[in-house]
This record gives C-alpha cells, structure tokens and sequence, in this order.
C-alpha cells in the first residue's frame, strides 16, 4: 500500500486538480475540472477527460470525487468522470449554505434540487478510505463557508498529503479571498492556524497557484514552508493584523470571470440546468436594471 499522487493543471482557470490512488488500484480525484468559454458558451471536457484517460489507461477503479467547495473560476468535472468511471461525488456539507444564498440570488424554484446530486457530504472530522488509504475532513470556513481541506494519512508514517482547496496558496502568493458571500477573513485565520498546527512535513496540496514571473507553477508546499514565509501568514501574524491585510486587498479584487457560470452550475454538483423546450441549456447571468 502506497499513497500515490499526480496533479493535473488547467492554465485557463490556474487550477490544479489531483488522481490519488493507494498502490492497489483504488483512487479519487479531486477538484476535476470542465473548461467554458463565457463569449462562446461552450464547455471543453479536456481537463477532466485527461484524468479519466489516465485512470482507464492505469486500469484504477475510481472510489471518489471530491470537491474541496463550490469553486468560482470553473466548473467542476465531476459528474463527467462520474458518468463515465462511477464513484461517490462527495462536498463539505457547508455546501447547504452556500445554495441557500445563492437561490436567492439566481432565482432557483426547487431547493432539494440543489442537494440530491451530491452522493456525500462531509461533516468536519470525518473519516473515510480510498482503497486502502485513510482520509479525514477538514471543515476550513472563510473563503466560502463550505470549504473542507481532504487529509491523506502516509501509509508509510511519513508525509501526509492535505488537499486544502483555496485556504492557502503558495508562500509568495499568500492566502485566499474572503469577499464571496459568505466568507470571513476572521474565520479564515483561524482555519490556516489550523493547518498550520500540522506536523511541519506535511504536504499540502493547492488548488490554484499564481506565480511570480519567472516560477514555475507549483503544485505543493509544506506546512513548514507556509509557516516560515506565506506573505499573509507566516509565523507570528496576528489575526489582526491578516484580517485588514487581507480585507485591503479584497477591495481590490474583480469578480472572477467564471463566477456567475460557474457557481450556479457547481452548487448543484457540477450538473448544467435541464434542457429547454428548444433543446439548449441555458444559464442565468443577474444583471442590474436601467
């Protein structure tokens, strides 16, 4: 039994998502991604496609997909590499609030509709298993009040892997916004104090990484290395002092190109609306009147 881990990046969205398999033939992908293209209204399956390439190729049995939130920069891929390879689509169970808020705000009639295509939803200190490999919950609200943080125990005692979503990024990048309904950059610093308390050789796996001109993008840190020079975060940072950092620098953020699409399509499980009477799916974009 070995925990194995290959990261997958889509340049357009910066995110990295990642096939986790236990040496055996058992794995779970997490935060698989589906391509769009706002101007032509067009999906581009060859993100999560890649993935599911790989799995048949390795000839795995596919136990889980699990999403780390209700992501604003694309949509999610997994009820695609569920179609085609099974598994459990799994969230954190924080999810219920961040539809209750976003109905209001799309307008959505059904509010079970939102709910029933997610297969698990996780609530903090959870455990469950991929194959062989033991993994627990980490319910880590402030960026959205759903993100959960997946740990992969080492089998080998020696490193385990965090999944931490958009908690934290690379050290000279720093952390996640807080500004989504919802967020809290109070809630946020003690969610990273929390990952922080982790052993120092922790790994932790990022969602996106925005590097510097002239780096590499960067899949993984460790707990050390965030402790030692995250740029909002390092040690020895007040929650003070990283709540108006980081609400400074929120008055300064556009919206996400992708958020409107992809929201209202991620907190129903990455499912596109039905059909309409033409045959197109069609999705909602709130404008302000004039």
């Amino acid at each position: 039994m070995t925990l194995s881990i290959q990261s997958f990046f889509d340049p357009d969205s910066a995110t990295f998502s990642y096939l986790v398999d236990d040496g055996q033939g058992r794995c779970a992908v997490v935060d698989p991604v589906v391509g769009f293209d706002p101007a032509a209204g067009r999906v581009d399956r060859t993100p999560a496609e890649r993935i599911g390439d790989t799995i048949e190729a390795r000839g795995l049995q596919l136990d889980w997909l699990l999403e780390t939130h209700a992501h604003a920069d694309h949509l999610s891929g997994a009820p695609l590499l569920q179609k085609r390879l099974g598994g459990t689509l799994a969230i954190g169970s924080g999810i219920r609030q961040v539809q209750q808020v976003f109905r209001g705000i799309f307008n959505l009639d059904d509010p079970q509709a939102a709910v029933s295509p997610f297969g698990r939803l996780f609530e903090d200190g959870e455990t469950f298993f991929i194959g062989s490999l033991r993994a627990e919950v980490m319910h880590l609200p402030g960026h959205t009040p759903a993100d959960v943080a997946y740990r992969v125990f080492d089998p080998q005692g020696a490193s385990d892997a965090v999944f931490v979503g958009d908690t934290v990024f690379a050290p000279d990048v720093g952390t996640a916004r807080c500004d989504f309904p919802g967020g809290d950059a109070h809630q946020l610093y003690r969610s990273i104090r929390r990952l922080l308390a982790l052993p120092p050789q922790t790994r932790l796996f990022l969602c996106h990484d925005y590097p510097p001109a002239g780096r590499e993008v960067c899949p993984v840190t460790t707990v050390a290395e965030q402790r030692a020079a995250n740029v909002h975060m390092h040690e020895g940072v007040s929650e003070e002092a990283f709540v108006a950092r980081r609400q400074a620098r929120d008055a300064t953020l556009a919206m996400p190109r992708l958020m409107l699409p992809s929201i209202q399509v991620n907190i129903h499980a990455g499912q596109l609306p039905a059909q309409e009477s033409n045959g197109t799916v069609y999705l909602k974009i709130p404008i302000d009147r004039f």
